[in-house]
């Protein structure tokens, strides 16, 4: 169970049902770091530091990465949203904390990117899908945080910006791992060396992002791709998810046998076992009253 004090609660017909495990005390919760709604099996985290543009401090940082564990253990979780409060999604890393650190630049930065990372490994190897909800302006670890998720549905009017070097730092978060995958190694460093701000038309048709939506549809847009996800079957997402993540470092022989491990392991399954009763049967499978 997290250990930082934060916010969980159920969204049912009408009314909030406050999860037993966690509490929320009224206007209390625009004090806690993350925001965690819970509705129709679909966890919806938002980073929740609107007047820092929702940059991580290590508050921040400590308690997205314990909920993000949380969340990949709850079997009741099916999908898993990411947002921000406020008109931001995120800002990347808190450089006004950064340079204030009793102990230096350096160590801030060591100490904020172990538990950073350690979330971005969440996401990734989190078997269930992971949907960034784009808000508002994505940038420096923002950017790699949206870019480790599965699904990225951005607003319209804004902006993607990897920042990094324009603070004479270099990217973290994934983001050298995942962006030259999405986008090619040229783009990449073009990306890299230039630092302007990509437009959500560009980041579309670059393949950064699954969706471009009006401002106010976002969250409601990837609600719907996350209960259309829902809707299959969890293992076979999951299992798909790993091997296309470990594709990229195995060979091939041990990548088709990583498939044959994985197609099994799915025909042992509730869900595996209706999928294939329901393609014989010539009708639509049923996942979810599995």
């Amino acid at each position: 169970m997290p250990t930082c004090v934060h916010s969980v609660f159920h969204v049912g017909a009408g009314n909030n049902v406050l999860d037993s495990r966690l509490f929320l005390v009224g206007r209390e919760q625009m004090a806690k770091p993350v925001i965690v709604k819970i509705a129709e099996n679909i966890a919806t985290v938002l980073l929740n530091r609107p007047q820092a543009f929702n940059a991580f401090d290590r508050e921040l940082t400590d308690c997205f990465e314990e909920h993000l564990i949380s969340l990949a253990a709850d079997r009741n979780i099916r999908a898993v949203i990411i947002s921000g409060e406020g008109k931001a999604f995120c800002a990347g890393g808190d450089l006004k904390y950064v340079l204030s650190f009793a102990q230096g630049p350096s160590t801030a930065l060591h100490q904020l990117a172990a538990r950073f990372h350690q979330a971005i490994l969440e996401i990734r190897r989190m078997s269930k899908p992971v949907i960034a909800a784009i808000n508002g302006t994505a940038a420096g670890g923002g950017f790699s945080l949206a870019l480790a998720c599965d699904f990225r549905v951005m607003a319209k009017s804004t902006s993607l910006r990897q920042a990094y070097t324009s603070s004479g730092l270099s990217i973290d978060g994934g983001g050298s791992f995942m962006l030259p995958r999405l986008v090619g190694l040229g783009r990449a460093l073009e990306i890299m060396a230039f630092d302007r701000p990509i437009s959500s038309e560009q980041a579309m048709a670059w393949g950064l992002v699954t969706k471009v939506v009006k401002d106010e549809d976002v969250i409601e847009e990837a609600t719907e791709m996350a209960r259309e996800l829902v809707r299959g079957s969890p293992a076979s997402f999951g299992w798909s998810k790993r091997l296309l993540t470990d594709s990229f470092d195995s060979s091939f022989e041990t990548q088709i046998e990583q498939e044959r491990r994985g197609i099994c392991a799915c025909a042992e399954t509730p869900e595996g076992t209706e999928g294939l009763r329901a393609f014989v049967e010539k009708r639509k499978p049923d996942f979810t009253s599995r």
